[in-house]
């Protein structure tokens, strides 16, 4: 897959090279043909070829059977990690869709600011979420071209590029795993296939896989997640994951991902308009198997646990409705005003099962509300945290994902909101004023006093058009950012 050399070769048909404004036409990449290296430059002092940013410029050698691929990078200051993705990205789908199975890349014509690890890490990274693409069940369709081998020409120690190479095809990996699934239909995945699924990946990757069925959320308590299946026919699933990367099960991250297969809203039905797209509502599940898919091929010393709640939330004649008061797996009794907010529901008992199972910090993952797309669109996911040195970290670590984050606040005046009841302990629904934080709050109140981040990402899971790193559709957005988390 990745082949590291020190010169390009007579088998090198085609070839990626990085321009960065601060060049000189002398600075070319030396990997160019020399009987070619003259004509390239009066290209670029033509504007023929042009180094703005990610503007692609493709040429033919002397020798007609080579191409040499141009990459406008702009100005290197301005370069960031993301930008840099992108700008790949672009370039990988561009010499994809021109029927290429392999390229070369001259890494040092890319090289800026960024260390080799990090260079390698996004190359390995873009070259395999942008060129992935979803599977179709159209009876009649075209396989999909892909690249099948990436030469990069470097003159280093082989070891360390290998490494970041091996680590961006990890994470990408991950995103894809995500997208994957989030793209399947509700009725193929159900929260049963959801679990089947986690088990091959868990034999994948030599994990500790536990799936606890309905009698056993029932002997658990779980009245919460168990009150959002009370309508479907499909069984639920608390699928658990652990990964022991240390001797002993200490330091425990623990990740939860809401897992409904498909939502209809229950009684508090959803518009005929917006029920299409919600068999992506396991969307934080799939970001969650995803960084697991990731962690599992790089193996770090670290514990993780995934615990994810799936049901779907269908409508019955036995199914939860509004004024109806349930018990979560916490003893907490809750009020239920909208049978619509049950994602929340089953991270409640998600979240409390995670702290059951010794976690010393939590992440939860979910397509959780509406209001979260009103209050930051498609470009940023919302974030609530109780511990603002957990959520810088991870902050950070999105950031240079390109995953960003966006803190919402949480304090005593949004947690009240959701203690307001007169009959039971919580309810789930207070308000439609700052519904996103309501959300987050009310699972909040589960998480107590553990350090928790959660991650609302109703607006960042899909994409409604093709982009630089991916196809339209599922983004699997968040894999990155929580595997990159464990592996900081």
């Amino acid at each position: 897959m990745f082949n590291i050399k020190n010169k390009r070769t007579e088998n090198d048909q085609t070839l990626l090279i990085g321009l960065f404004k601060e060049e000189s036409e002398e600075e070319v990449s030396t990997n160019v043909d020399s009987s070619w290296k003259e004509t390239a430059n009066m290209y670029i002092r033509s504007g023929d070829i042009s180094n703005r940013y990610k503007t692609l410029s493709k040429v033919l050698s002397p020798n007609q059977n080579k191409r040499e691929y141009y990459l406008g990078l702009g100005k290197k200051k301005e370069l960031t990690k993301h930008s840099f993705r992108k700008a790949l990205g672009h370039a990988f789908q561009s010499i994809v869709k021109e029927g290429h199975e392999g390229i070369t890349v001259d890494f040092a014509s890319l090289n800026s600011h960024l260390s080799i690890e990090e260079l390698g890490e996004i190359i390995g990274e873009a070259l395999f979420t942008s060129t992935y693409h979803l599977p179709s069940f159209k009876t009649k369709r075209q396989e999909p071209k892909m690249i099948q081998q990436l030469h990069v020409i470097y003159e280093g120690k082989e070891e360390p590029l290998l490494k970041a190479l091996e680590k961006g095809y990890a994470l990408a990996q991950g995103v894809n795993t995500a997208r994957h699934l989030v793209h399947l239909p509700a009725n193929i995945l159900t929260p049963n296939e959801l679990a089947e699924f986690s088990k091959t990946l868990a034999e994948d990757h030599e994990f500790e896989i536990d799936i606890l069925e309905k009698e056993d959320m029932e002997k658990l308590g779980m009245g919460a997640l168990l009150a959002v299946n009370q309508g479907s026919v499909e069984p639920p699933k608390v699928i658990v994951i652990k990964y022991q990367g240390l001797e002993k099960w200490e330091d425990v991250t623990a990740f939860v991902g809401k897992g409904i297969t498909y939502d209809t809203g229950g009684y508090s039905i959803k518009s005929k308009t917006g029920m299409p797209g919600m068999k992506g509502d396991m969307g934080g599940a799939a970001a969650v198997l995803g960084a697991m898919d990731t962690i599992g091929r790089l193996k770090p010393k670290k514990n993780i646990l995934a615990v994810i709640p799936s049901t779907d939330n269908m409508i019955a004649g036995d199914a939860f409705k509004p004024d109806d008061v349930i018990s979560s797996m916490s003893g907490k009794t809750i009020e239920v005003l909208n049978t619509d907010a049950e994602g929340r529901l089953a991270l409640a008992d998600g979240v409390t099962f995670a702290k059951s199972q010794k976690a010393d910090r939590i992440f939860d993952v979910a397509t959780l509300t509406g209001g979260v797309v009103t209050a930051l669109g498609s470009w940023m996911t919302g974030a609530m945290t109780n511990h603002q040195e957990l959520f810088n970290d991870l902050q950070q670590i999105a950031e240079e994902m390109g995953e960003p984050i966006w803190q919402l606040p949480y304090n005593e005046d949004y947690k009240a909101q959701v203690r307001k009841s007169d009959i039971a302990d919580l309810n789930n629904s207070p308000t439609r004023k700052a519904h996103a934080i309501m959300g987050g709050a009310f699972v909040g109140a589960f998480v107590e006093e553990t350090p928790w981040v959660h991650l609302d990402i109703a607006g960042t899971s899909i994409s409604e058009s093709p982009h630089d790193l991916g196809p339209k559709g599922p983004t699997g957005v968040m894999s990155k950012t929580l595997a990159g988390y464990v592996l900081s």
